[in-house]
């Protein structure tokens, strides 16, 4: 007997005593055993998976929600400041107007002031003249007396 026959009874001894020990029911056992693991894992993932998506598709619909929502209220601001726009422009040439009546009811009253400090003063002079005037043209107690009426009856013309 040579070292291969020697081997090959070893490997005979060797498979007889794994055969012996249920070794390669063992070993399938194992197999099936890992092979469902993987699969509980497998069936894990998916579910995972689709609760992940599940997930993104309701966070995606919340997104466009509140985009939707972010673009009504910015619309409506822009609707608002539009408003405010129209609103402060009214009022602002309401002022404008009021302020120019105003003025110009000022403007009018210092013109008539004027007019009647002019009429007053043209008054005051011409009585004044009229008077020096009488004065020398007219002596005594009649001339007083004319003086008198006459200047009363110039005030009352001019004023």
């Amino acid at each position: 007997m040579d070292a291969s026959a020697w081997a090959l009874v070893g490997l005979v001894i060797f498979l007889a005593i794994a055969v012996y020990m249920k070794v390669p029911g063992m070993i399938g056992t194992s197999l099936d055993k890992r092979a469902e693991s993987i699969r509980k894992e497998l069936e894990d993932a998916r579910r995972l998976r689709e609760e992940a998506q599940a997930l993104l598709a309701d966070y995606q619909r919340r997104r466009q929600e509140a985009e939707s929502e972010a673009e009504g209220i910015v619309a409506e601001a822009k609707r608002e400041a539009d408003r405010l726009t129209l609103e402060a422009n009214a009022a602002l040439e309401d002022l404008i107007a009021r302020r120019t009546a105003a003025a110009e009811r000022k403007i009018a009253q210092a013109e008539s002031q004027a007019v009647s400090e002019v009429r007053a003063r043209a008054a005051d002079i011409a009585v004044a003249a009229a008077e020096t005037i009488l004065a020398k043209k007219v002596a005594g107690n009649v001339g007083d007396e004319l003086l008198a009426k006459s200047i009363e009856e110039v005030k009352t013309r001019l004023n």
